[in-house]
């Protein structure tokens, strides 16, 4: 019987997501049969390593957020020769970064928001773009503490007094229309949701919260845009070089008529596997049940790649 370990938890923004992705994985891959370890990870890298041994056939890599999906944990298991779930260091470590991964998709001819690398502290003597634009941490994921300023809001002054995460932002311009996603397994690109939510943007707890948002799927788009946004999902998945799962967020403005204008935002090499996640409600659009999910994932673990 093939031993997994599976980490979950961490120290990162996104900590109570990572407990909540962990569990149903546990659950899911005792179902399939494997041997599993759960380890919830904390501040003592030492006993993670001791709970790694005897060595697991592989390890499912449940964190989400810094240390977890930026290449850090992925550095620790291939020093260590375990194979795991999701991307190696170098596809982790550009998505998580906002502005390494932007030039690494306009290298690729990808089609993204006009923005600017700031420093938080200028933030406060004057709008770095036009109205209406949006504030991004560099190196958080979940929308955390994403911010988005419009006409006759000035926050700024607050917003890079309350800052917490770094000395530099992205601003980017706010594009209009319509919240996308697109799933991705490997070069395949499973389906194209549409997220609604009542906030004024996906943000965390429209992520995680029951009820949080709403999800179309498949989403009603004119059949040009649904083709290019799972069509740009699979080529920022190979850009950044992922393997195994992936998640494209986009924008879609069709406010002047369909077909509208597509904008890739980001990638998330470590989508959320919880009870509200979209990969796995997209899998299962595509008849792959949770647990063939994280069986497939295991299945495609690596290391040193």
């Amino acid at each position: 019987m093939k031993r997994v370990a599976v980490l979950y938890g961490g120290i990162s923004a996104e900590r109570e997501v990572s407990l909540s992705s962990g569990t149903q994985v546990v659950d899911a891959l005792r179902g399939a049969g494997f041997a599993v370890i759960p380890v919830e990870v904390g501040a003592d890298l030492g006993a993670m390593l001791a709970a790694l041994e005897p060595r697991p056939d592989a390890v499912f890599n449940a964190l989400h957020g810094r240390f977890g999906e930026d290449g850090v944990i992925q550095g620790v298991l291939d020093w260590l020769g375990i194979p795991y779930t999701h991307s190696g260091v170098r596809a982790s470590a550009l998505a998580m970064d906002k502005a390494a991964s932007r030039a690494v998709f306009a290298a690729a001819g990808l089609p993204i928001a006009r923005g600017v690398v700031i420093d938080v502290g200028d933030l406060a003597l004057a709008d770095p773009l036009a109205l209406p634009y949006v504030i991004k941490p560099l190196n958080e994921g979940s929308s955390v503490g994403v911010e988005i300023l419009r006409e006759g809001t000035n926050r700024r002054a607050e917003i890079a007094q309350e800052w917490r995460f770094g000395t530099q932002a992205l601003v980017e311009e706010f594009v209009a229309g319509r919240e996308l996603t697109v799933g991705v397994m490997d070069d395949r690109a499973l389906a194209v949701t549409e997220i609604s939510s009542a906030h004024a943007f996906y943000d965390y707890e429209s992520k995680y919260a029951v009820g949080g948002s709403r999800h179309v799927i498949p989403a009603v788009l004119h059949p040009q845009a649904q083709a290019m946004a799972m069509e740009l999902a699979v080529a920022a998945h190979r850009a950044l070089g992922c393997r195994g799962a992936s998640r494209a967020d986009f924008r879609y403005d069709d406010t002047q008529g369909e077909p509208g204008r597509l904008v890739l935002l980001e990638v998330n090499t470590q989508p959320g596997l919880t009870p509200t996640s979209l990969l796995p409600e997209q899998a299962a659009f595509c008849g792959i049940g949770f647990g063939a999910l994280c069986t497939w994932m295991v299945e495609q673990a690596s290391c040193r790649e």
